[in-house]
């Protein structure tokens, strides 16, 4: 089995903390996967402007909702 990243199991464990099920944290993992992906840099790397742009990005595909 692959290690988990440091960032990817704190993460998981405030999601367990606020109850989220696991069907649950494993689409917001996923989808923040998908965003990291998008910039080419690792979560803790990216703030509030990429957050933005990346809706941006997925209003401007109709993939997401504004």
């Amino acid at each position: 089995m692959a290690q988990i990243s440091p960032l990817r199991q704190r993460m998981i464990e405030d999601l367990t903390i606020r109850n989220l099920s696991p069907e649950t944290q494993r689409s917001y993992v996923h989808h923040v996967a998908k965003f990291s992906r998008f910039f080419g840099r690792s979560p803790d790397h990216l703030g509030y402007e990429e957050v933005r742009a990346y809706q941006a990005h997925l209003v401007g595909r109709r993939v997401s909702w504004g």
